[in-house]
């Protein structure tokens, strides 16, 4: 039984100067339409505390708030099999199309990895440039307890430059 599940189109704007890589969009993100849609996924809170915002409740303000930091989110994998939501689970990948998508974002400066799995997905299709910093930062996912919300925050500070 497959199990092919898609992933979301990009939130980004010609402006954006940041881009945060995910692997996949987990089942409860993909059954609310919503990126990071878990609640136990710390992504958004993370982003309203390094950029000193109160955390929006709407999923559209959320999208401004990370677009008002010329950030914009996209994942690695445009569909693959996964069952569940597991980043290990995710199999027979295709990619999203991020060679298009940075001719379209020239002014893109930073690229963060959400995880360790949007870092290898991203090199096993990807050539890095240069020009552009790239960041390893520890998943945000419900799965990755080990970090304390301080210590997440002060790895995420990182694609600010600050």
């Amino acid at each position: 039984m497959a199990f092919t599940k898609t992933s979301f189109a990009p939130i980004s704007n010609p402006s954006i100067t940041i881009l945060i890589l995910g692997s996949m969009p987990s089942d409860t993100s993909l059954e609310r339409g919503e990126y990071y849609g878990h609640p136990a996924n710390r992504f958004w809170k993370i982003i309203a505390a390094i950029t000193n915002n109160e955390l929006p409740l709407a999923y559209p303000d959320k999208k401004q708030l990370l677009l008002k930091a010329n950030t914009g989110i996209w994942d690695v994998v445009h569909h693959a099999n996964r069952e569940g939501s597991l980043d290990s689970a995710i199999k027979n990948e295709t990619p999203n199309d991020l060679e298009r998508f940075m001719a379209k974002h020239p002014q893109l400066r930073v690229i963060g990895f959400n995880g360790k799995k949007a870092e290898q997905l991203f090199d096993k299709y990807f050539t890095r440039k240069p020009g552009i910093k790239y960041i390893s930062l520890p998943s945000t996912s419900p799965a990755n307890a080990s970090f304390s919300f301080a210590r997440i925050c002060a790895a995420w500070r990182g694609i600010l430059g600050r």
